[in-house]
């Protein structure tokens, strides 16, 4: 990160860098702060870091980060404009799924970067992220397969105001299902058109 955090924020993510409150912290090479805009309106919330992310320490630096920035021009928006993150801060080996436990440990960290930012919109990107920001904002009622919410909008209270839910497919599907693609964009083209300033 060239840019210098606030005080607050330069402390999570050094506790993040010396987390070992789950096993994850074994096995890899760099934890994931996030990357973007601090006062950002939209916050992205993906699953996990993957192999080029453990790597390089940026979230969505590879195929699926590709496809996010392409998806990102279609909502008129840049990295800058936005602050990415992720529910694990660190990678699950052979990018399998994350674990309860996992999530249990990680997701304070989130929390203290929701608190921190105060998005107006968060956009849930795949299953793992939408099921704990939707149980998070208290809207677990309306928890289903993101096959069935995408491009939804559920306003809910947060701390700090109102506040925006957009569950999304995670961009990496399209690495796989580029049928997909068409999906993603025309949710990113609904998010394009909803009010994100503070």
């Amino acid at each position: 990160m060239a840019e210098v955090l606030p005080q607050e924020m330069q402390e999570l993510s050094q506790s993040i860098s010396a987390c070992r409150k789950c096993g994850l912290a074994a096995t890899r090479a760099n934890a994931v702060f996030g990357v973007g805009s601090l006062d950002a309106g939209v916050m992205f919330i993906g699953e996990a870091p993957g192999a080029n992310e453990d790597k390089q320490g940026i979230p969505f630096c590879g195929a699926a980060g590709k496809v996010l920035d392409e998806l990102l021009a279609v909502a008129a928006l840049k990295r800058d404009d936005v602050f990415i993150g992720n529910i694990l801060k660190c990678r699950p080996p052979g990018n399998r799924n994350p674990q309860d436990g996992e999530i249990a440990a990680c997701t304070p960290y989130l929390d203290a970067q929701i608190a921190f930012i105060k998005p107006v919109v968060i956009c849930c990107l795949g299953n793992f992220a939408a099921g704990y920001v939707m149980n998070k904002f208290g809207l677990a009622g309306k928890i289903q397969g993101i096959t069935k919410i995408h491009g939804s909008i559920f306003i809910t209270d947060a701390a700090y105001g109102k506040i925006k839910i957009m569950p999304m497919f995670h961009p990496a599907v399209v690495t796989y299902d580029a049928t997909k693609k068409s999906l993603l964009a025309n949710d990113f083209a609904v998010l394009k058109n909803i009010p994100k300033e503070k």
